[in-house]
């Protein structure tokens, strides 16, 4: 029989050359139908880096960018994969439209990580301008791609709201001992503390157990929301102290703190009228074997649980086994001895691997991904609204007026833990 037409491929170019850009290019060794060709970062010598990394991953003949302009220019760039600092997320989104609106290139698609923007203004923005680009977008939340979640969502709502009625309260928390970069620890350049970093997740994870599988986001609404933030760790002046000497003399939580604890209570609606109830609580200030990624789906006659470091696999060190720090056990790793967690594929089990499977595929077929810019806009004024309700001290009732000029006090630089 005559073979058929090879599938065509998606060449693909990334903004930012860090921890998330590699996070993601190894992810990119399980999706197929793509190349991973361009890296552009305003460090030269970390993108050149980064392409080496590709390379030698075998994703393709992955070379750095001066611009990223000439990454748009370069005929074999399909789509952009955003990935740089929350800071630069509107400027390098406005490079990409003039770039594409004088001519220079063309695009089958952009994909932007977590959170879409700083703070609502910012977010609006990033939406008006992927509209004036005219290409397909997704907005990059890769827990609802985790497989057991995924598959636990599915047999929830197949089994148990089928029989006894739809779930009404979802939990979800990521936690770990704090970021890597310095920037993420700066509240101006972040736009917040964890709940800007993290909660994003969870808002969204809560909203994917809630919603019925195959329905739109839009099926439930919230309609109040009650954050609460607070700095438990690291600005306590010995832990301050010692985050200044790691991250640099830009981080000084004795003057200038983020929170580095958050949770929020999303009361929704779903289209009967019935109440639902989402629980989120990000923390830099968690201390055990590395990153945890729990949630929950409680319904009248069932209850679904997921939690990222029950993977089955322990490793066992003595205090006779001692050597350097490192990660390779699970991201955000605390410790070398003991009964360690293992987490074997963590590209797979936090779900890039199956969320960038889903986009290339989208952007290939011409169809627009599960999640776009308009999601990520929608968690920001969710985030924003939770911050709101922190430095108010009272629940906000869904939207409020005022989230478009909204930015909280702690990337303004004006909040204080003990206040």
């Amino acid at each position: 029989m005559p073979r058929s037409t090879p599938s065509p491929r998606l060449g693909v170019g990334f903004v930012g050359s860090g921890f998330m850009t590699r996070f993601h290019l190894q992810s990119w060794q399980a999706v197929r139908d793509a190349d991973v060709l361009g890296i552009w970062s305003p460090n030269a010598d970390n993108a050149a880096a980064t392409a080496t990394f590709a390379r030698e991953l075998r994703l393709g003949d992955t070379q750095p960018y001066a611009s990223i302009t000439a990454m748009v220019a370069d005929p074999a760039i399909d789509a952009l994969w955003l990935c740089g600092p929350n800071h630069r997320r509107v400027e390098n989104l406005e490079e990409i439209v003039a770039a594409l609106k004088a001519g220079q290139g063309t695009l089958k698609g952009i994909a932007c990580e977590k959170p879409l923007a700083r703070n609502v203004a910012e977010a609006r923005r990033c939406v008006e301008l992927i509209r004036e680009a005219g290409v397909l977008h997704a907005y990059l939340e890769d827990q609802l791609f985790t497989p057991a979640l995924a598959k636990g969502h599915g047999l929830a709502w197949d089994r148990g709201a089928a029989i006894s009625g739809r779930p009404y309260l979802a939990r979800a928390a990521e936690e770990h001992s704090g970021p890597h970069s310095p920037w993420f620890w700066q509240g101006d350049l972040q736009g917040g503390g964890v709940l800007n970093d993290m909660m994003c997740h969870s808002v969204e994870v809560t909203r994917f157990l809630l919603t019925k599988p195959g329905a739109p986001r839009s099926s439930i609404r919230p309609v109040a929301i009650t954050g609460h933030i607070h700095s438990l760790k690291w600005s306590r002046p010995e832990y301050a102290t010692a985050l200044t000497a790691a991250k640099g003399s830009a981080v000084d939580y004795t003057k200038r703190p983020s929170e580095d604890f958050a949770r929020a209570t999303i009361e929704y609606i779903d289209d009967a009228g019935n109440p639902l109830i989402g629980e989120v609580t990000t923390s830099w200030s968690y201390v055990g074997a590395g990153l945890r990624l729990s949630s929950e789906l409680l319904g009248p006659e069932y209850s679904f649980s997921y939690n990222s470091l029950d993977s089955g696999a322990k490793l066992f060190l003595s205090r006779e086994v001692t050597g350097p720090a490192g990660e390779d056990l699970v991201e955000k790793q605390n410790a070398e001895q003991g009964l360690l967690s293992i987490v074997g594929n963590e590209v797979a089990e936090y779900g890039y691997e199956n969320e960038n499977r889903h986009v290339v595929q989208a952007f290939l077929d011409g169809r627009t991904p599960a999640l776009t810019f308009d999601d990520g806009l929608e968690v920001v004024e969710i985030l924003m609204t939770a911050y709101m309700s922190a430095e108010q001290g009272r629940t906000i009732a869904w939207k409020p007026d005022d989230l478009a000029d909204f930015v909280p006090a702690v990337a303004r630089g004006a909040w204080n833990p003990r206040d």
